[in-house]
């Protein structure tokens, strides 16, 4: 339905210039109300600015800020300036005196707009003022340094008036081609967006003087036939070419685009995912839409066209927020609304809450309290929100959960549309390699690695008082955990309360304190020490060198660095901690021996002081990770990690090693570093340290030999399965005797063996399927599975192998990831049904580019004492330990994953990622290896699942 008051010219009909008129004149009126709103968020010196700058582009005055010379371009097609605007450069230079230029003088300046959040919902008092400078087409290389000299003075005198300017110089003509120089906007990715940015700018552009933009007259349904219409109205002299200006259309987006915007947004929100997420979220819609996609400028048009000029719908970020709540609204994604809702509110900063509610404080609070009525915030919400600035680390820990998993969806839909419009350059697909270095080092999980939970939430966590207790742990008899509590709190108080994190080891508990800020120089520390040794001169010391050794706030990390495996950059050593090794020493009567006895051979009974190590190391990519040695070959253990992290690079971390205990610290700290010292300097003068590697060797995967293997018959298919599935390091090719399995689908899917990718093949029956992977090392890995749908079967593992790759690539040099990356392929045994297989039909990867975020749950598996294994595991970032649940974790977690499903039906739980970093000891490790203890928590996990049903079910 049309509205009554919407016009619609039509070229076929006649165009009437009074309605071109009209429309200029609706558009000219939402750019006052916008000024206007701008105006009253600034300061009277901003004001001052935006006021002047009109006329220090129309005029050269040797006294008025921005002169270079007589000869710089000046003049502003259409504009002379008022009695006020003369009088305020007055009062700047009290020589000048305007004088209008009669005649027709060449005036080079087409055009200034504003650009950005001013006079939107979202401006604030720190909002810079992005500016587009118009000029004529013709200027030479003189001219346009003349005028970029003047724009950098203007810059500078903004800055000195509290007024953050940035000066974009436009040539409408190559800006209409898609050509442009370089950056044309403080928030701009580079020269990779063209449309987006034209986008935004008709939606958000406030016109300061100049020409007003052709694009204003062309009504949105003929954008198609922009350039036809535009022209039209020209040649007939409908409109005055002086008058208008041309930057283009937005008929058609090349998808290129949206993968550049989301890379830029992508890598902005890692730091400040709030100020991001509008934008990101925006991209998605337009992606997902795309190639019919209407940008947020033709429905602004639209709107003026129809004369609906309400300017707290037609603002930039209500828009936005429109189209998104529309876009997730449809897909039933409430949690990403939310999420979605909070950061338009933080990004608004204008609360809400207690006394603030019931005051007129201006139209965007006023906008913003409609806004949270409407999506019924109760105070409650608001004062959560409002209190941001005191969020401490369990709010913070929440919202972090969201604001990665969001993160974490949007590369992954980057990806996907890259992939599937053919849509990267190798420049984008390069920059997305490089984006996803960054996302795995900010957030991915691994064991040892430290989180960092604080990307930009709150701006400060620390905690003025903690106490740390050391205190058996119910869930598993026989063991001890570190404790972090707020407060001070005194003997067995603390058992009433919630930690705030806890861990098995000191260090990690106190690096995960510090490299988070929640314990900072002024924090003061109490401490319960428990059965351990810990006294607080230990304490104190312990965190002292962790503040000393990890620096904050980290350096950033440039994009060199990343193209590179990481490698550690710091490392502190920490010996004995919260350990009295005399106490421990079986012979206590070694503590009469003298100071001179070796550290390492203690009282010449071949015994050492070394009881444990804690190394803590800072990386190339800003990740701290912590690692634990204990036991009689501690040191040794060490050293060989040590030695084989360096490989055959020349890179030499620097290494601290720092002892605090109660006996012999500076000796036995002294000792260790000799050692490390040596070792290094040993590998720098080339010689062979493999007698390290020897004395302390450990075997934990069973390898292969290179080489072609032949099976026999064998007792039973589980025999011959369990030998084709054994671990190896490289590719073996493997070959069936004639007569071997003859009524079995394998001799079918072995004959397709290829090196160097991951094949996976599967068959179909009535309820059932069977799922079969060769690895890049040609090992097999089979599972039966019930059977849902195609897409339910090989979806799951189709994740989960992409996140193993992800860990296989951040291993390799970027310039290597083409080729080394590995390739997954698909295929279907067919006939379906029972029967022997008789061929297998190549079939593209399951997608799931139109699914919602699928619920994520990560595995991370750690060494414990003995051959004990300790898993944890994270519900879409939220974490469930064998600490805190002991034997219950399965059924735990199976809970939580059966909370959040929307049906109510019977499906399996699923593993989407797993870490076994610490138990490879840092090697790569195969995919057939992460399959199998994929098999085994998936199967601990369904069995959970399954006492559930059991127990719900009447």
């Amino acid at each position: 339905m049309n509205h009554p008051h919407e016009i619609r010219p039509d070229l076929d009909q006649g165009i009437d210039r009074k309605v071109l008129a009209t429309l200029r004149a609706r558009f000219l009126h939402i750019n006052q109300g916008r000024l206007e709103r701008a105006m009253e968020g600034l300061s009277t010196r901003q004001q001052l600015v935006l006021t002047l700058l009109p006329l220090l582009f129309h005029v050269n005055h040797p006294l008025l800020p921005g002169y270079v010379s007589g000869a710089t371009p000046a003049g502003v097609a259409g504009f002379e300036p008022d009695a006020e605007r003369v009088a305020e450069a007055q009062r700047l230079a009290r020589s000048f005196a305007y004088k209008a230029r009669h005649g027709n003088p060449p005036r080079p300046i087409h055009g200034l707009f504003l650009m950005g959040s001013l006079g939107s919902l979202a401006q604030a008092e720190q909002s810079d003022m992005d500016l587009w400078v118009c000029h004529a087409p013709g200027l030479d290389d003189t001219q346009r340094d003349e005028l970029r000299r003047k724009c950098q003075l203007l810059e500078a005198w903004a800055a000195s008036q509290g007024a953050e300017a940035h000066f974009f110089l436009i040539d409408p003509q190559h800006f209409a081609q898609g050509l442009r120089d370089g950056q044309l906007s403080s928030d701009d990715c580079g020269t990779t967006q063209h449309y987006l940015l034209l986008d935004e700018f008709y939606r958000t552009a406030i016109w300061l003087a100049g020409r007003t933009p052709l694009w204003w007259l062309v009504p949105a349904y003929e954008e198609h036939n922009y350039q036809g219409y535009a022209e039209t109205l020209l040649s007939k002299r409908f409109i005055r070419n002086q008058d208008a200006l041309d930057l283009g259309h937005l008929a058609h987006i090349p998808p290129g685009e949206y993968v550049g915007a989301g890379l830029w947004q992508l890598f902005k929100g890692i730091d400040s995912p709030y100020k991001s997420l509008l934008k990101l979220l925006l991209t998605e819609v337009y992606a997902s839409e795309h190639p019919n996609v209407r940008c947020l400028s033709l429905d602004y048009k639209q709107a003026v066209f129809a004369n609906q000029l309400d300017l707290d719908e037609l603002d930039p970020y209500v828009m936005v927020y429109r189209r998104i709540e529309r876009y997730l609204q449809a897909r039933g994604e409430t949690a990403r609304l939310e999420l979605v809702r909070r950061s338009l509110y933080l990004k608004v900063n204008k609360k809400l809450s207690g006394l603030e509610r019931n005051r007129n404080h201006g139209w965007q609070r006023q906008l913003l309290q409609r806004l949270a009525d409407e999506w019924g915030w109760d105070e409650r919400q608001l004062a959560l929100l409002d209190s941001r600035s005191q969020w401490k680390v369990r709010q913070v820990a929440v919202e972090r959960r969201e604001l990665v998993a969001e993160l974490n969806y949007s590369y992954r839909f980057l990806n996907q549309f890259a992939q599937q419009q053919n849509a990267s350059t190798r420049a984008d697909q390069r920059d997305l390699n490089v984006l996803g270095r960054r996302l795995y080092a900010a957030f991915e999980r691994r064991a040892g690695k430290i989180e960092a939970i604080n990307p930009g939430i709150a701006p400060d966590i620390a905690e003025d008082t903690v106490t740390l207790v050391h205190s058996p742990n119910r869930k598993e008899p026989g063991s001890h955990h570190w404790g972090l509590y707020n407060g001070n709190l005194g003997t067995h108080e603390w058992e009433h309360f919630s930690p705030i994190k806890r861990c098995r080891e000191l260090l990690e508990l106190l690096t995960w304190a510090h490299r988070n800020g929640v314990i900072d120089s002024s924090t003061r520390l109490a401490l319960h020490p428990g059965d351990s040794d810990l006294t607080e001169f230990e304490l104190f010391n312990l965190v002292g060198s962790l503040q000393q050794g990890i620096p904050l706030p980290l350096e950033g990390v440039g994009e060199v660095r990343l193209l590179q495996p990481s490698v550690a950059d710091e490392i502190l050593l920490l010996v004995n901690v919260g350990v009295d090794p005399l106490r421990h020493h079986r012979d206590l009567n070694i503590l009469m021996t003298t100071e001179r006895t070796d550290s390492l051979s203690y009282a010449g009974v071949r015994e050492n002081l070394v009881l444990t190590l804690d190394q803590v190391t800072l990386n190339s990519w800003n990740e701290v990770l912590v690692q634990r040695y204990d036991g009689e070959h501690a040191l040794l253990r060490c050293l060989r990690d040590f030695l084989n992290s360096l490989g055959q690079r020349s890179h030499r971390p620097r290494v601290r090693v720092r002892c605090f205990c109660h006996n012999r610290a500076q000796a036995i700290s002294q000792r260790v570093e000799e050692i490390f010292d040596t070792v290094q300097l040993l590998l720098d003068q080339g010689r062979n340290h493999r007698y390290v590697l020897q004395v302390a060797q450990y075997t934990h995967v069973l390898e292969l030999l290179p080489g072609q293997v032949s099976l026999a018959t064998l007792a039973g298919h589980e025999a011959v399965l369990g030998c084709l599935g054994e671990e190896r390091s490289t590719y073996s090719p493997l070959y069936l005797d004639a007569n071997a399995l003859q009524d079995h689908d394998l001799p079918l899917v072995l004959a397709q063996e290829q090196p160097g990718c991951i094949q996976v093949f599967y068959r179909l029956f009535d309820g059932w399927a069977d799922l079969y992977v060769l690895d890049e090392y040609n090992a097999l890995w089979q599972q039966r599975l019930p059977l849902h749908d195609e897409n339910h079967l090989l979806l799951p593992l189709q994740r989960f192998l992409r996140s193993v790759l992800m860990r296989h690539d951040a291993r390799l040099p970027l310039d290597c990831l083409q080729q080394a990356s590995l390739d997954i392929h698909y295929g279907q045994l067919l006939p379906s049904g029972p029967g022997k297989a008789r061929s297998v039909e190549p079939r593209s990867a399951p997608s799931d580019a139109s699914d919602q975020p699928y619920y994520e749950v990560q595995a991370i598996l750690q060494a414990g004492a003995g051959d004990e294994v300790h898993v944890t595991l994270y519900c879409d970032q939220l974490e469930f330990s064998e600490l805190d649940h002991g034997e219950q974790l399965y059924e735990v977690v199976a809970r939580q994953i059966l909370g959040q499903r929307r049906s109510a039906g019977h499906y399996r739980c699923y593993i989407t990622d797993l870490d076994l970093s610490e138990l490879l000891e840092d090697e790569q490790g195969s995919t057939s290896l992460y399959l199998r203890y994929k098999r085994e928590l998936e199967q601990a996990l369904n069995e959970g699942l399954a006492k559930l049903h059991a127990t719900l079910e009447p």
